[in-house]
């Protein structure tokens, strides 16, 4: 049987028919932004309400497609939070149920009675070096700590051959096989900056070590 939208498409000609398949890369890219785009903000509606959400997309030079969000709580405060273009595909595609994956961002951000917008990015190398040592490292050796505690968890700042200053957290009781994990501090610091806990990547890669070893 022939559909109606078969029908279009034969009516149309061969060039037509065709053209889909002449799109640039940077039409199908743009395309594959949009498309993210709308189902975040899909979700997070779904979540919290068609008036309550907004969201918006911005080029980074180094991690490309950022998608921010913001969403008002009842009282109209706003909390704003940012993705990255590979998570958002993989939530979309791995997470059981990626409307609760992405509000649960904002669940933890509405417990600051305030509201949360994006801080405000170091303006110097001096701001940059005091958000390093006073909050990010201290925040991410501490939290690794805590969760996994009693576990004894090396945590510390360390210079990496390839990837600069990175962050390293490791388990010494685990003495075969890989035991640590590392993130560079600019990945961790455009976490902080997007309103997301740097802490967590350390944390996700600790449990997948241990997953390794089968002590999960």
């Amino acid at each position: 049987m022939t559909t109606d939208n078969e029908l279009k498409e034969e009516q149309k000609g061969p060039d037509a028919q065709t053209a889909g398949a002449d799109k640039t890369e940077a039409e199908k890219a743009q395309e594959l932004i949009a498309a993210v785009h709308y189902n975040g903000m899909t979700a997070l509606k779904m979540e919290f309400g068609d008036e309550q959400v907004e969201g918006q997309v911005m080029n980074h030079e180094a991690y490309g497609p950022i998608f921010t969000y913001m969403v008002k709580s009842a009282e109209g405060k706003p909390y704003v939070s940012g993705f990255f273009l590979r998570e958002m595909i993989a939530g979309f595609q791995t997470k059981q149920d990626p409307s609760q994956w992405m509000s649960s961002f904002f669940v933890d951000l509405m417990k600051s009675p305030e509201g949360r917008l994006l801080p405000m990015p170091p303006q110097s190398e001096d701001e940059a070096k005091a958000l390093i040592d006073k909050i990010i490292v201290p925040h991410c050796v501490k939290s690794v700590r805590e969760e996994f505690a009693p576990e004894p968890v090396h945590a510390d700042l360390e210079l990496h051959e390839e990837h600069g200053p990175v962050v390293e957290a490791g388990f010494p009781s685990i003495t075969e096989g890989n035991n640590v994990c590392a993130m560079p501090l600019h990945f961790l610091m455009a976490h902080y900056l997007l309103n997301r806990d740097p802490a967590d990547l350390l944390i996700q890669g600790l449990y997948r070590i241990r997953e390794e070893h089968g002590l999960d």
